[in-house]
């Protein structure tokens, strides 16, 4: 599906929310896959996470040899810095008006991001604070060191790393939680020993730290 009107055209899936009430209740996640994926990618992973929440899940509107990303890059872990702000707002600009066309509460919307996907996510809470409740970021890096700092005002953030991340290594980890919290983030930093991958641990990890945010 593409969004009309003024919004950029991402092409996208929105679920709404399903019966219920509790700590899904009122919440849309936005979820930004990884680089190769879709917009079916994270359904799975987000009705896992906080079921009943209503769901948007665009597809990158980037390509890098026919793979789906969100922006650009030079090389491995190498980011286009000017690529990724344009990116950036112009995913701001899609969710603010997916917000209008489907009714949901854009003051109630956390990302879920994994690898590309957690790295742009990175990028929209440090580039527009205050435009996600908080933010799920899994097997993330340093998308960029913000000059100057943010306010992120307890924004609650949680961070899915792997020790034996080759792609996304521990000190990009920590790096972006140190920037978090130097912002005013609320941040949980959660380890398990695997790769660039999910681990059930750090989905169940994730779920019961979604259910955690105050409305």
């Amino acid at each position: 599906m593409a969004l009309s009107g003024d919004a950029p055209d991402f092409i996208h899936r929105f679920l709404p929310a399903g019966p219920g009430t509790g700590p899904a209740a009122g919440t849309t996640l936005l979820l930004l896959h990884g680089t190769g994926g879709d917009e079916g990618d994270l359904v799975p992973l987000g009705r896992a996470l906080l079921p009943g929440a209503a769901l948007l899940s665009p597809r990158g509107r980037v390509l890098e040899r026919g793979m789906p990303r969100f922006f650009r890059r030079l090389a491995e872990g190498v980011f286009d810095q000017e690529d990724l702000a344009r990116r950036t707002d112009e995913l701001a600009a899609f969710l603010q008006g997916a917000a209008t066309r489907y009714g949901f509460d854009p003051g109630r919307v956390v990302a879920v991001g994994f690898s590309n996907g957690a790295n742009i996510a990175a990028s929209l809470l440090l580039r527009h604070p205050g435009r996600l409740r908080g933010a799920v970021l899994l097997s993330p890096m340093v998308p960029f060191e913000p000059e100057p700092e943010p306010d992120l005002g307890g924004t609650p953030v949680f961070i899915g790393a792997g020790k034996a991340d080759p792609i996304a290594p521990p000190a990009q980890a920590e790096r972006l939680a140190q920037l978090l919290r130097a912002a005013g983030a609320q941040v949980t930093l959660h380890w398990h020993p695997s790769g660039h991958t999910l681990t059930p641990d750090e989905v169940d990890a994730a779920r019961l730290w979604l259910q955690q945010i105050p409305p």
